[in-house]
């Protein structure tokens, strides 16, 4: 079988991984990591950073659009992976040219969180809308499914280091977010020298990359696998993302710290009536309405806050409140979204 895939993030990227791995004979086309094959353009072409580079390259995301419509008529199903800025369009296009052709949508756009109305458009172009949280199937008519968390197949470890004396500090992967972060993780470490103290560096940074955003980080071990810094810590300091509900399902007690720029705060705090910022608050707030972890959020992001929550965090009704929210994301969705993708792939 022939496959058309949009996977423009390296999550999302990791994600399709998963699902091969329970796949036979199916050929990648589209837009992908290269290690998973030959794709049109590879996943770091895709790569924008602010509205600025955005529309310098909009021009160029629209040729890339009609080149995917062109490349689907060889695809036998299409595969859509997060980034609906591009690939919501891209299902319109898709579905006028080949209105035959099944489009299966994995990994859904936040609409719980802003915008909507997309679950209309969503509905209109895509057959087979397929949730990774339990609650974000309630927004869509029909069409939408809940099929698992990927996170539950990727994750291979659990914390047994609860007494290890290690904190792990991730300041985030975005430079907006290590500049604003990492001095104050800094003279966190500094208070706590008395621990081992682990800075999670995303993996694709290269050597130059991390002299010029870093600094002086000669005070840290430094790794650049998360799930094996978080399983070897008694507790984390974590930007915003997915990097919290990885700690929750690792069971390592964390505090989230984030600092928005301040039209961004006001827009989703005012306007759009975002109440929490951790995806693994979310997650519990929509299950039975309660959190796993507190949010420090704009001023509230300094030394003292931050040693008050490492030395006052309850980290028996942390295990307890992680243990609820596996148990809601209940099983893995990697197994589950091959079997949809080959389901009748002869036809």
């Amino acid at each position: 079988m022939k496959l058309l895939v949009s996977a423009l993030e390296p999550s999302s990227n990791l994600h399709l991984r998963e699902v091969l791995k329970h796949t036979n004979d199916i050929e990648l086309l589209g837009i992908f990591d290269k290690s998973l094959g030959t794709p049109l353009h590879d996943v770091s072409e895709m790569a924008i950073m602010g509205i600025v580079d955005a529309l310098k390259k909009l021009r160029w995301f629209f040729k890339v659009a009609n080149e995917m419509v062109e490349l689907a008529k060889d695809a036998d199903k299409i595969l859509l992976m997060d980034s609906s800025g591009f690939n919501l369009p891209l299902a319109k296009k898709l579905k006028s040219a080949y209105p035959n052709k099944e489009i299966i949508y994995y990994i859904l756009p936040q609409i719980w969180a802003s915008r909507p109305k997309r679950a209309i458009k969503l509905e209109r172009y895509c057959d087979k809308l397929l949730g990774i949280l339990p609650f974000e199937v309630e927004y869509y008519k029909s069409k939408a499914q809940y099929i698992g968390h990927p996170l539950l197949d990727e994750i291979q470890t659990t914390n047994q280091a609860l007494n290890s004396n290690t904190i792990t500090f991730m300041p985030g992967s975005r430079k907006s977010e290590i500049t604003k972060l990492l001095p104050i993780f800094k003279e966190v470490r500094e208070k706590l020298s008395d621990k081992r103290a682990i800075l999670v560096i995303p993996s694709s940074f290269s050597d130059e990359k991390i002299a010029n955003l870093y600094g002086d980080i000669s005070m840290f071990e430094i790794s650049k696998n998360t799930h094996e810094a978080l399983a070897n810590s008694e507790f984390a300091f974590i930007c915003s993302g997915t990097a919290t509900l990885e700690a929750a399902l690792i069971g390592t007690p964390f505090t989230l710290a984030f600092i928005a720029k301040k039209l961004d705060y006001f827009i989703g705090t005012k306007l759009l009536n975002i109440t929490h910022v951790g995806l693994a608050n979310i997650i519990l707030t929509n299950y039975n309405n309660s959190t796993l972890h507190n949010e420090l959020l704009q001023e509230s992001v300094n030394v003292e806050n931050l040693l008050k929550e490492y030395k006052n965090t309850n980290r028996e009704l942390f295990a307890q409140k992680a243990k609820e929210l596996k148990e809601y994301l209940s099983h893995g969705s990697s197994k589950n979204v091959a079997n949809i993708l080959q389901k009748d792939k002869t036809s």
